[in-house]
C-alpha cells in the first residue's frame, strides 16, 4: 500500500511538472500572430507619413495621441489620456525652401531649429560676415538692412540664445574684445613704424569668438536672418533656453538658419571676396496661441489576479520634427502598440495590470516618465518591470537578469526563441551594480533612480544592415525608411512575450541583487 501511495505521488508529480512545460496557448498565439499577422510597419508608416515629425506643443503630436489612444480602444484595451504639462506656446513645422542667387546658383541644404522664427513669405537679400568688434559693426551697420548674416561657430543643433541673459554675456565679451582691439591697434601702429627696419613685426592678439556677437544690435538693423555652417546630415533641436518664456505677443523674429558646411564655405569665401550675390529662402515656421497641454497615452491590460501590480512597456511618443521620428522613437513606439495588439489579438489575461505607455516630451528632458514616476511613486514598489525600447530598430540579441531572475526568465526565452531562427535570445546574469542617482538619458532613468528594475533587450545588427544611430539621432535623416522591418517585427514579437510572460508569472520579480545599494556599497 505503501509503494502504490509513492507511485502516485510521483507520478502526480511528474505530471505537474509536465503541464508546468507546456506552453501557454495564449503565448503561442502571440508567436504565431507575430510571425503571420504582424503589424508594426503599418503603424510606424502611420506615425512617419501621416503625422511626421511629432514635437510636443505641435497639432502632429496631439493628432497621434488621438490615433494612438483609438487604437488601443479598437483593441479593447482601457485608455488613460495622462496630462504631463503644457507650453505657453505650440510650433508647427511646414516646409521650408532656400537657393544661392548668383552666376553659378544652386538650392540650399539647411535646416532651423524648432520653436524659431521663420521668414515673412520669400525673402531675398545680399550677404555679409557677421561684425566681431565695436568698430566693424559700425563700418557695416547701415548694410545689415535686409542683409543674411553668416555667423561663426557651428552648429550643434541648437539655435543661437536670444535670451537677456545671453545678451548680457555677449556685452561682457564685447568689452573684452574692445580693449583687445585697443591693443591691437597699438600693436599695429608699432609694425607700419617698423616696415623696413630689423624690428619684427608682432602678431596680433586674438579675439574672443562668440556667435552673433552682435545678435540684438543687428536685429535692431534690421536683418533678415543669421546663416551659420552646419555639419551633414543637418541636426536641428529646439529653442530650449527661451521656449518657457515665450509667449504669442513674444516671440522670435528672425531665422537661425543651419547651413550645410560645404555649400556655407563656399558662400563664406564669395562674401570675403566682396562679390554680390543674394541668398532666398522661404522658412514656414508657424507658432499657435498656447498654453498647449500634452499628455502621455497610456492602454493598459488589467491584470485578473494582481491588478495592483504592473509591468510596463513602451516608448516615447514625441520626436524631433526636422524628420519624421521613424526612428527615435517610432522604433520603440510602434512595437509596443504591436505587442499590445498582439496579446489582446491572442485573448491574454494577465494576472498583473500591463501599461503600454507612449510617453510625451523625452526629447525636451523625459518629461512625461518623469512626471508619471513622481505623481505615482507610491506605487513604484508595485511594478514588477518597465521595459523601454529607445535604441534603434535593432534586433533583441540577449536579455541581462539578475541571478535571482533567471528562473522567471528562462520559459519566457524559450519561447522567444521559437520566434525566427535567425535571432536567436540569449539569457545572461547582470552583475549588480549601484542604483543610479541621476536619470540617464531615456524615459527608463526615473524608474531606474527609484530602484524598478529596468529590464529591456539587448540589441544588435546580425545581418549587417549598416545601421548608424549616430546618423539619424534628431537629423534630418530619421525617417521610415531607416527601420528595418525584420527586427521591428521580431522586436515587437518579442516583447509582447517578455511583457505577457512578466504579467503572468505568479509572483512579482525579484528585485534581490539587481542594484547594489549606495549604504551596501559604502559598507563593503
Amino acid at each position: 500500500m505503501k509503494s502504490y501511495s509513492l507511485f502516485l505521488l510521483l507520478a502526480g508529480i511528474a505530471l505537474s511538472m509536465n503541464l508546468y512545460g507546456q506552453s501557454d496557448p495564449v503565448m503561442e498565439k502571440i508567436v504565431k500572430i507575430g510571425q503571420t499577422e504582424n503589424q508594426t510597419m503599418d503603424h510606424l508608416d502611420i506615425l512617419c507619413n501621416r503625422f511626421g515629425g511629432r514635437l510636443i506643443g505641435s497639432d502632429a503630436y496631439e493628432n497621434a495621441a488621438i490615433w494612438a489612444a483609438s487604437k488601443f480602444e479598437e483593441w479593447g484595451m482601457e485608455v488613460i489620456i495622462d496630462e504631463v504639462g503644457e507650453l505657453p506656446v505650440g510650433f508647427n513645422r511646414g516646409p521650408w525652401f532656400g537657393k544661392l542667387i548668383a552666376e553659378n546658383g544652386m538650392t540650399l541644404h539647411f535646416a532651423t531649429p524648432s520653436y524659431t522664427s521663420g521668414t515673412h513669405g520669400v525673402q531675398r537679400g545680399h550677404v555679409l560676415i557677421e561684425p566681431r568688434t565695436e568698430a566693424e559693426f559700425k563700418r557695416m551697420k547701415g548694410a545689415l538692412k535686409g542683409a543674411w548674416v553668416l555667423i561663426g561657430g557651428k552648429n550643434n543643433g541648437w539655435p543661437i540664445d536670444i535670451s537677456v541673459e545671453a545678451d548680457s554675456q555677449r556685452d561682457s565679451i564685447r568689452m573684452l574684445n574692445a580693449e583687445t582691439e585697443i591693443n591691437n591697434n597699438q600693436i599695429r601702429r608699432e609694425n607700419r613704424s617698423n616696415r623696413g627696419t630689423d624690428k619684427p613685426q608682432k602678431e596680433l592678439l586674438p579675439l574672443n569668438e562668440e556667435p552673433a556677437l552682435f545678435y540684438s544690435e543687428m536685429v535692431a538693423a534690421g536683418i533678415l536672418g543669421i546663416v551659420q555652417s552646419s555639419s551633414t546630415p543637418i541636426r536641428v533641436l529646439y529653442d530650449r533656453k527661451n521656449l518657457h518664456n515665450m509667449s504669442f505677443e513674444k516671440l522670435p523674429s528672425v531665422p537661425d538658419i543651419k547651413l550645410d558646411e560645404h555649400q556655407y564655405k563656399l558662400i563664406h569665401q564669395m562674401a570675403e571676396e566682396r562679390r554680390y550675390f543674394q541668398l532666398e529662402f522661404d522658412i514656414r515656421n508657424h507658432f499657435k496661441m498656447g498654453p498647449v497641454k500634452y499628455h502621455n497615452v497610456i492602454g493598459v491590460i488589467p491584470g485578473t489576479e494582481f491588478p495592483e501590480e504592473y509591468v510596463i512597456v513602451g516608448g516615447h511618443l514625441d520626436a524631433f520634427d526636422v524628420a519624421t521620428g521613424g526612428v527615435d522613437d517610432g522604433s520603440g513606439a510602434t512595437p509596443s502598440m504591436e505587442a499590445a495588439r498582439m496579446i489582446m489579438e491572442a485573448g491574454g489575461k494577465p494576472k498583473r495590470t500591463i501599461l503600454v505607455t507612449l510617453w510625451a516630451g523625452e526629447e525636451f528632458g523625459l518629461y512625461g516618465s518623469t512626471s508619471w514616476v513622481t505623481r505615482y511613486e507610491a506605487d513604484l514598489e508595485n511594478v514588477s518591470n518597465m521595459v523601454n525600447r529607445d535604441g534603434g530598430p535593432t534586433v533583441p540579441e540577449s536579455l541581462t537578469v539578475s541571478a535571482a531572475q533567471m528562473e522567471d526568465f528562462k520559459e519566457i526565452v524559450k519561447v522567444i526563441n521559437t520566434i525566427n531562427p535567425d535571432f536567436p535570445l540569449e539569457l545572461k546574469e547582470r552583475t549588480p551594480r549601484p542604483r543610479p542617482e541621476k536619470a540617464w538619458g531615456t524615459d527608463s532613468g526615473p524608474f531606474a533612480v527609484k530602484g524598478v528594475p529596468t529590464i529591456g533587450f539587448d540589441c544588435g545588427d546580425p545581418k549587417g544592415y549598416n545601421f548608424s544611430y549616430g546618423e539619424i539621432w534628431h537629423t534630418e535623416r530619421d525617417l521610415f525608411n531607416k527601420s528595418i522591418p525584420e527586427y521591428q517585427e521580431q522586436a515587437a514579437t518579442a516583447t509582447a512575450v517578455l511583457v505577457y510572460g512578466l504579467a503572468t508569472l505568479d509572483h512579482k520579480l525579484s528585485r534581490e541583487g539587481f542594484y547594489v545599494e549606495k549604504e551596501k556599497k559604502n559598507r563593503d
